[in-house]
């Protein structure tokens, strides 16, 4: 087994940690979920804080990476690849490495009020031609701001200079490495609303406008570089870390999508189409993201960004809170007991609605009821919700000029068969599924191996990617516009701004 690769893949719902061999077959895998909590603020508004445990995502990580490593099989790991769920902000003191407030994940509120005084004061497009991104409390700057404005104990101890920022790819660096690493890479950077596009550093008016200290900040870094080495102590041998990405952008290298135009959509518990828009940044005019894509032996790619934030957590909600199914590969099943939804739709803004709206005030809706609407109405509805929004993001880079022909899907909910038709359908697109859809880890390895120069390019990664199946359009225009039109009617019931 020569020639191995680690990848940790600490997700929103769960940790992965699965071993690779070079040609990118799983050759070992752990997972453990983690909790989350959603806290009930001051005017009784749920959702409004979405928070999780540091330590148990920490213990979990080495948990599942003392499993896949186990035995022999570390003597071949060569290097470790991390990739993370993005903008989820975690706090910690330095000197003593304590964790200073829960994990506030990414799909947090408690910024929206802030957000929205900046958006009056006419600051927006000032902060999205710095950083391609938009004011939204999806951003781990504001998140910062409001610690910082409500905690006293973080304003002294960033005036010593012991406060530390990061996002969860920057936190598990410092605790692999005993502290001895303090780095980000520019993917997640780049999602801060404090790193500058064209310079790939921090912003120093950006820093001073949000009120946060440089020395809270971890250093820029590559996707691929030295991030440093994980303790003997912790997995029994000392191992490189040699790549760090978001969890997006991981995906879009382990979808091989290396030419600008190529694009991915990864369906997890939210849902994030990227599309390569090559060696420039191309300022959205519609609301989408403008976001690094990767960065890997001096070559930076930039990428277009429509996010949403409820995917798979929408069939979360109907097993745990509704109990409606018994689990995920249940949904299926339901939307195929009936030919359609009658006219039921399921706009699931359980924090409010990404990419193209950008309404964190709007609230979750299911209309069309009857009498007659069943379980199996209401569950086909959440996963049509799912495709619909991924319409809106497609309608949206079309505006931009960037119309996708072809789709490459990963994550999760790719196991479900109706939804990818039922997907090529409504996009009047190719979905392609890859014949490994752990392309989040995958890409996280590709970057680590090229780094440790197990891949000699771009190139020969590319030449891996293998599809398992292909789905292609079969609804009628006129079937296809109605729907969607009905989504749009929807949609519109739920809109604050």
């Amino acid at each position: 087994m020569p020639n191995t690769i680690l990848a940790i893949d600490q997700g929103t719902s769960s940790t992965r940690a699965i071993l690779f061999d070079s040609r990118g077959n799983i050759l070992r895998k752990a997972q453990l979920a983690h909790g989350q909590s959603s806290v009930i603020n001051d005017d009784n508004e749920v959702l409004s804080r979405v928070e999780q445990d540091g330590e148990e995502i920490w213990r979990n990580t080495v948990s599942v990476c003392r499993e896949v490593c186990a035995g022999e099989v570390i003597n071949n790991i060569i290097a470790v690849g991390i990739t993370n769920q993005r903008e989820t902000l975690v706090t910690w003191d330095a000197v003593t490495h304590e964790l200073l407030a829960p994990v506030i994940v990414w799909q947090d509120r408690r910024s929206a009020d802030l957000c929205l005084q900046w958006i009056d004061a006419g600051l927006e497009s000032w902060v999205q031609q710095k950083t391609g991104l938009l004011l939204d409390p999806y951003f781990s700057a504001t998140k910062m701001h409001w610690l910082l404005q409500h905690d006293v104990k973080l304003q002294s101890l960033a005036q010593q200079k012991r406060l530390r920022f990061g996002t969860i790819d920057t936190f598990l660096l410092w605790r692999l490495t005993g502290g001895k690493s303090y780095a980000t890479d520019v993917t997640n950077a780049s999602r801060t609303l404090l790193m500058n596009l064209q310079s790939l550093q921090w912003d120093e008016e950006l820093l001073s406008f949000f009120g946060i200290d440089r020395s809270c900040l971890p250093e820029i870094k590559e996707s691929t570089a030295n991030f440093g080495t994980i303790e003997k102590e912790l997995l029994g041998k000392a191992l490189p870390i040699a790549a760090m990405a978001g969890d997006q952008q991981a995906a879009l290298v382990g979808q091989a999508c290396f030419e600008p135009g190529m694009a991915k959509s990864t369906y997890g518990t939210g849902c994030f189409l990227l599309i390569n828009t090559g060696d420039t940044p191309v300022y959205s005019q519609h609301r989408l993201l403008t976001t690094v894509a990767y960065s890997a032996k001096g070559q930076c790619a930039y990428g277009l960004e429509g996010s949403i934030f409820a995917a798979g957590v929408c069939m979360q909600w109907l097993q745990d809170t509704l109990r409606l199914i018994e689990n995920a590969n249940d949904a299926e099943q339901w939307a195929r007991q009936i030919d359609n939804t009658d006219g039921v739709y399921l706009v699931p803004a359980f924090t409010g609605l990404g990419a193209p709206y950008w309404d964190p005030w709007a609230r979750g809706a299911i209309v069309g009821l009857t009498r007659h609407t069943g379980i199996a109405h209401i569950v086909r509805a959440a996963l049509e919700a799912v495709c619909y929004q991924t319409a809106d993001l497609l309608a949206t880079m079309a505006l931009e000029g960037a119309v996708i022909h072809e789709l490459r899907v990963d994550g999760g909910m790719t196991v479900n068969t109706w939804l990818l038709q039922f997907l090529a359908d409504l996009l009047h697109c190719t979905i392609k599924k890859p014949q490994v859809i752990e392309t989040t880890a995958l890409g996280a390895a590709y970057l680590a191996g090229l780094q440790v120069g197990i891949y000699d390019n771009l190139q020969t990664i590319a030449n891996l990617w293998h599809e398992e199946k292909t789905y292609h359009p079969e609804m009628t225009a006129s079937k296809r516009e109605q729907l969607y039109q009905g989504w749009r009617l929807a949609v519109r019931r739920v809109l604050t701004t």
